[in-house]
């Protein structure tokens, strides 16, 4: 979101709750592209010198845009892990503590943008609200190349997105963000990755009603801003204030039909908490008073879980992010809006992070994720969002312990066969065809489920997550096993009680002329156990497989 909102607006919570307003009370919207769901807010604002864009600049890396980023000018807080970029662009810091040089990615680059969608994808984050900022100035070419990027990334990757416009020092915003939507934006919608809610498309409003002078408007304006996205059949999500309910703090007084006038509400949480305990305050004074205020009209409540500023050292390793997607789950809230994805500007980014002062510029001062002497992974806080996601979704059972190990072992080799001599299950089998024969190396030793009873399953334990990508399926290679096509999807756990789709079900051709073998691309989330379930063998009424091969 924009850099203004770093200002810190106290939070007595003094005041006590206001009594809930009279109102017909209707059913709290189904399972949808956000009700249900973990949103992440992205940015998508960052650009380099170098990069092709038409502004040609170092895009909120520096405040001095013509510069490349260093000491003391970088407008960011927190260093990016950019190994995984194909292209990034040398800034003026010294080298890493490693020896590398300092470069950052673009995201006017189009594999910059699929990476970050690549990382939802493997984490469980369902659905991106892309920031829109005031498209008429000089930034909004770029803005517009990085619509298209996600677009096209969100639907490659099978997440959803849409546009959430952020009204930040738009002077001529009543009339602007229409004429944006109408000429430009909307055109979206006719993806199949755009997010929908009760079948309407999604648009979210983050500003109204805060008390800064970046947002000067009355609720009049904001008013018709909100209904005339309803009047074309939007669902409008409203990025409010925390004090909304009380219209108090960092709320303006008039506005309460403004809020209550949003399909969902999402309240600002960034520099209000900073501390598991400020969670549970908040959960008890603000979360819970609000959550019923939603109910009783109707309204979709969408909180914020943020994973703290890093550089002011709020994470903990983690307990404080998960102690408010605790608080938000027993709470009852209809989703969970992330804040942020790729905020390196405030520190609070989930995306890949510095992991050590190995990995951040020499003598820049930035912190890294392991701060407070808690080694952490570059991927940690996507790791851990995931699992809320889970929880948020029913396939963890609540529970205030973070179920998520700071640190996992580095990635394994991706010629290195997972699968090999692990132990392995099924859900039967005929004779002495037992599902340990589908990881012993030995091609002509195979197992078979029971005959005539589908659907069947075999699995195997890999000891520890790993981000699997890639399962090779095989049949023995003797001509006497004729071509058949096995209907088989790939599951995955990361317990060995909640599977999740690794690949879905198809018909997969095992033909001896191609050796009996069958390559299947597979998500790449992290998972300890790799479940086969077969339901269907045009040459045999049972599941076979001689060989199961994992790899990274």
């Amino acid at each position: 979101m924009s850099l203004s909102r770093r200002t810190l607006l106290g939070s007595a919570l003094t005041a006590p709750a206001l009594g809930l307003l009279p109102a017909a009370a209707r059913a709290a919207s189904p399972p949808g592209d956000v009700v249900g769901k973990i949103t992440v807010g992205y940015q998508g604002w960052f650009a380099c010198r170098g990069d092709g864009s038409p502004i040609d600049g170092w895009w909120h890396w520096n405040d001095d845009w013509s510069r490349p980023p260093a000491p003391p000018t970088s407008s960011v807080k927190v260093w990016p892990d950019v190994r995984e970029y194909a292209r990034t662009y040398r800034t003026g810091f010294a080298d890493l503590g490693d020896g590398r040089p300092a470069t950052l990615f673009s995201n006017y680059d189009r594999q910059t943008v699929d990476v970050h969608f690549a990382w939802m994808r493997d984490n469980g984050c369902d659905t991106a609200a892309l920031q829109r900022f005031n498209p008429t100035g000089g930034e909004g070419p770029i803005r517009d190349a990085v619509t298209t990027h996600v677009r096209g990334a969100a639907e490659a990757t099978g997440r959803k997105f849409y546009i959430m416009y952020d009204v930040t020092n738009w002077q001529n915003m009543q009339s602007e963000i229409k004429a944006d939507w109408q000429d430009k934006m909307s055109a979206h919608t006719s993806s199949p990755a755009y997010a929908r809610q009760n079948g309407k498309p999604v648009v979210g409003i983050w500003g109204f009603g805060f008390n800064d002078p970046g947002r000067p408007w009355g609720p009049e304006p904001c008013q018709d801003v909100v209904n005339w996205f309803k009047a074309r059949g939007c669902y409008v999500m409203g990025g409010v204030p925390t004090h909304w309910r009380t219209e108090t703090e960092d709320s303006r007084q008039g506005f309460a039909n403004v809020y209550r006038s949003f399909d969902m509400i999402s309240p600002w949480m960034v520099g209000r908490i900073g501390t598991a305990a400020d969670s549970d305050r908040f959960y008890a004074n603000v979360n819970t008073p609000d959550q019923a205020e939603c109910n009783a009209r109707g309204i979709d409540y969408q909180p914020c879980v943020l994973p703290g500023d890093l550089g002011q050292r709020q994470r903990a390793h983690g307990d404080f992010m998960w102690r408010q997607f605790y608080n938000m789950v027993r709470l009852g809230a209809q989703g969970i809006y992330i804040s942020m994805f790729d905020e390196y500007n405030e520190g609070n980014q989930i995306a890949k992070t510095a992991e050590s002062q190995a990995d951040v510029p020499a003598g820049s001062g930035f912190l890294a994720l392991d701060e407070d002497g808690t080694r952490c992974s570059a991927d940690y806080y996507l790791r851990l969002t995931a699992d809320g996601g889970r929880m948020l979704k029913g396939r963890l059972a609540l529970t205030a312990t973070r179920p998520t190990a700071p640190w996992v072992a580095g990635p394994p080799a991706p010629d290195v066969d997972l699968a090999a001599g692990r132990p392995t299950a099924q859900s039967s089998q005929t004779q002495h065809y037992g599902s340990a024969f589908i990881v012993d190396g030995d091609p002509r030793s195979y197992w078979e489920s029971a005959n005539n009873a589908f659907p069947q399953w075999v699995q195997v334990d890999l000891g520890s997550a790993v981000a699997v990508r890639r399962a090779v399926l095989t049949l023995p290679p003797d001509p006497a096993w004729g071509r058949r096509t096995q209907v088989v999807a790939v599951e995955g756990s990361a317990d060995g009680r909640s599977f999740g789709t690794l690949a879905a079900a198809a018909g997969r051709v095992f033909d001896p002329a191609s050796g009996n073998s069958v390559t299947v691309s597979l998500s790449g989330s992290q998972v300890r156990y790799v479940r086969l379930v077969f339901s269907g063998n045009t040459g045999w009424p049972a599941g076979q497989l001689s060989g199961l091969r994992l790899y990274a």
